[in-house]
């Protein structure tokens, strides 16, 4: 049947782009409004003008639900290679909708040519079907239709353009076992692009560029899944991408008040990232459930690579009102494409008996932070809101500040001259490596300041810094600048961190140690929580594991909390070890996994978080910590044994163990029972503390300059290989440096103003 309606256009691709970037400036009108309710100075232009445009943006998206109803004016446009069902579920969405129902092959081709879609392809060859093919499409217009693509149709840019203008187009990605089957039962043995002797397999794979350059819902479809189940899947992809606020985030302190919700508490992903931290001082968590796959979705995913893995999961947990899919898929490959030593960019390695190590280190700066922070500023340049620049504070315990500094350091000119970075660090609290890493990774939009105190005081700087609403206000208002950060604390900077714990589940499938759904446990250094809550969110997405190892070192107030539920500092002081990343004792995202537990409960986050802060100590009830014990299990490591275990674990196989896997490798053997596989997460790289595996190799010549003695271990010919961008920083290592203040909340808010008017003035 072909239906002819209203030209496209109405609700074109304009307004809708200009809905999403309306939708991500509301934050900024509550920032501006906070600046004047704490500082008294007169309202600048500039100020004026952010006023003026974020109240009319506010307004403009009370449109959005009046417009977007299923169907209304739109198309659903389902896109994807042949043999994927278009034309199918085309019709069954169709009767369940009461709507008009066009497939591009039968309705407007066919009927256009007055020949089948073969005879025309055989009569002008593959380029020129191509144009004929894109004329047709762009002859027609309908609107409240379902509309089943032709497989070639995604390949000609001016007739998606005029489709995505009145459509959603939805991709069905359908796996490729599936579709050559499918396409072999109907005696299909050519398709359009294909010339004689290319296999069906390479051109379809050859495809899939155009198909992940337009669509704007992805349906993730199981092997063997029905059309019926598929256009279930459909219906709703398309309900979410039209309801934008059904995912908003909440501040774990948020006090919902009774019989009452107040959407205007909620952030959408978008101004979560952007502003970090929530102004009552909690941290952003989704406000509801994460999304959670199938066991025939993750199955799909097992033999994929880490950025396809990234793209799939990504989109489930990020609103395409923020982010478009087709422009979060370039972020994703471009934060992996190239950046990593390892294409397989996380990959798990067997390391004896039921041990496997997750390699997080081939990133460019050689830690477990890059996963995240090779990504995070992309998704914080697109967020980022017109005449306003940006201030990412920092506070690193050694590995966060350079991962930061090199990832901000990759945007376009454009956002690097509105995006800036300062990063704090205990001056004397790293390596020796460390922080020649981080003060030789400044470059013109970042900036390292050490700091004559610990990390602790450092993230609680940083803190102090977003709570003065004098401050940040002023800021905004003098210099047009609004502060932000780069932490775990920061949404975007931990959401990027479940996809490697995923991923290396299915690397396990993969690889034939266990099927899909055999437990696994996991052992994480942990010192700020946020790497092994990561991997919490992975389970809440359907990974299954079994028992999160929480590993210590000398600083263990994780390992007695998990053990006792009582988080007490009093008379406990920092202790400087070889696994300085986890030197830590103010553990920032504990508070996102209480609240999990807490069921959302925010009145307790501020009571127990306030208690911390004024009296050095909470306790969570018994019940609580019943909860916490049964996913949890904790131990600590010893200098002694930490260097033991990475001069064992050399001798048996070769292999090195960075100061903090050895940490975890250590903790994993005292607490794991050997009933089921256990991964241990390889946060940083060794030749970044080269003088701890020295000792614990018991090699002679300790006292050679760091440069010096990274070669030397990279002569030894173990496992895993010489990091090549750390021994590239070792060659040119001229003198940089960096300024040093002492350990004074004040003290740090004058760097960063002379910081922003460097920047941006």
């Amino acid at each position: 049947m072909f239906c002819k309606g209203l030209k496209p256009g109405g609700l074109g691709q304009k307004s809708e782009k200009t809905m999403l970037y309306f939708n991500r400036c509301q934050h900024l009108k509550q920032i501006t409004q906070r600046c004047f309710s704490s500082i008294h100075v007169k309202t600048n232009k500039y100020v004026q003008l952010i006023l003026s445009r974020t109240f009319a943006l506010a307004e403009l998206r009370k449109s959005w639900h009046s417009t977007h109803t299923l169907v209304g004016d739109k198309n659903i446009v389902l896109m994807g290679p042949p043999g994927a069902g278009k034309t199918t579920i085309g019709r069954i969405i169709g009767q369940k909708l009461g709507c008009c129902v066009i497939d591009v092959d039968n309705d407007i081709l066919e009927k256009t040519w007055n020949m089948s879609v073969s005879e025309k392809l055989q009569e002008v060859g593959n380029e020129q079907f191509l144009e004929e093919e894109g004329k047709a499409v762009l002859n027609f217009s309908a609107s409240g239709s379902v509309i089943s693509l032709t497989g070639s149709n995604p390949m000609h840019d001016a007739s998606m353009w005029h489709l995505k203008k009145n459509g959603i187009i939805v991709y069905l990605d359908v796996p490729l076992i599936d579709i050559i089957n499918r396409l072999k039962s109907m005696k299909i043995n050519r398709i359009v692009g294909q010339n004689f002797g290319t296999p069906m397999k390479d051109l379809l794979a050859f495809r899939r560029q155009y198909y992940k350059k337009w669509y704007d819902a992805r349906v993730f479809c199981e092997s063997g899944a029905s059309p019926e189940e598929v256009a279930d899947k459909v219906l709703n992809a398309v309900k979410r991408y039209q309801n934008v606020d059904s995912e908003t985030f909440i501040s774990t302190r948020h006090i919902w008040p009774k019989n009452c919700k107040q959407k205007n508490s909620t952030k959408f992903f978008s101004e979560a990232v952007i502003e970090g931290l929530a102004s009552d001082g909690g941290l952003f968590v989704p406000e509801k459930e994460f999304p959670k796959l199938s066991s025939g979705e993750w199955k799909g995913l097992v033999g994929a690579t880490y950025i396809e893995r990234a793209q799939i999961l990504l989109e489930k947990c990020i609103h395409p009102a923020d982010i478009p899919a087709a422009r979060l898929g370039e972020m994703i490959e471009t934060a992996y494409g190239k950046n990593f030593a390892c294409s397989r960019i996380a990959p798990v390695r067997h390391l004896s008996g039921n041990q496997f190590i997750l390699e997080l280190f081939h990133g460019p700066t050689g830690s477990f932070k890059d996963l995240s922070l090779q990504l995070m500023p992309h998704l914080f340049a697109h967020c980022i809101l017109p005449n306003c620049n940006y201030m990412i504070l920092v506070a690193t315990s050694g590995d966060t500040g350079s991962a930061v500094l090199n990832g901000f350091s990759h945007l376009n000119s454009n956002d690097k001259k509105r995006i800036a970075v300062v990063t704090f660090f205990p001056e004397n609290g790293v390596s020796d490596f460390q922080k020649a890493q981080i003060i030789g990774s400044q470059k013109e939009n970042g900036w390292a300041v050490g700091v004559k105190s610990d990390f602790d005081f450092c993230q609680t700087a940083v803190k102090r810094i977003f709570n003065d609403s004098d401050f940040t206000g002023f800021l905004t208002v003098e210099y047009g600048t609004v502060l932000s950060s780069a932490n775990s604390i920061n949404w975007g900077r931990l959401l990027p961190q479940v996809i490697y714990h995923a991923s290396a589940y299915l690397d396990l499938v993969s690889q034939g140690f266990i099927s899909f759904g055999s437990p696994v446990d996991v052992c994480i250094p942990t010192g700020n929580f946020g790497n092994i809550l990561a991997a919490v969110y992975a389970k809440l997405m359907g990974i299954p594991i079994r028992k999160f190892i929480c590993a210590s070192n000398q600083n263990h107030v994780l390992t007695d909390f998990i053990k006792t539920g009582h988080y007490d500092l009093r008379e406990r002081k920092l202790v400087q070890t070889f696994s300085p990343a986890i030197d830590i004792l103010k553990s920032s995202n504990l508070e996102r996994h209480l609240h999990l537990m807490a069921n959302k409960d925010g009145q307790l986050m501020t009571k127990l978080f306030n208690q911390l802060e004024d009296q050095c100590h909470f306790q969570i009830e018994k019940i609580l910590v019943e909860k916490l014990q049964q996913d949890f299990v904790a131990d600590w490591c010893s200098e002694e044994d930490c260097l033991a275990a990475i001069n064992s674990t050399y001798n048996a196989s070769g292999y090195i163990l960075d100061p903090h896997t050895a940490v975890a490798k250590v903790v994993a053997d005292r607490m794991q029972d050997k009933t089921c596989p256990v991964i241990v997460s390889s946060t940083a790289h060794y030749s970044k503390f080269s003088p701890a595996i020295m000792q614990a190799l018991k090699i002679k010549e300790i006292n050679q300059t760091s440069s010096s003695q990274l070669y030397l271990l990279s002569s030894y010919n173990a496992l895993p290989p010489p990091h090549g961008a750390l021994l590239e920083r070792t060659k040119q290592q001229e003198k940089m440096e960096c300024q040093v203040c002492s350990a004074d909340v004040n003290v740090l808010k004058s760097h960063v103003e002379r910081l922003i008017q460097k920047q941006f003035m």
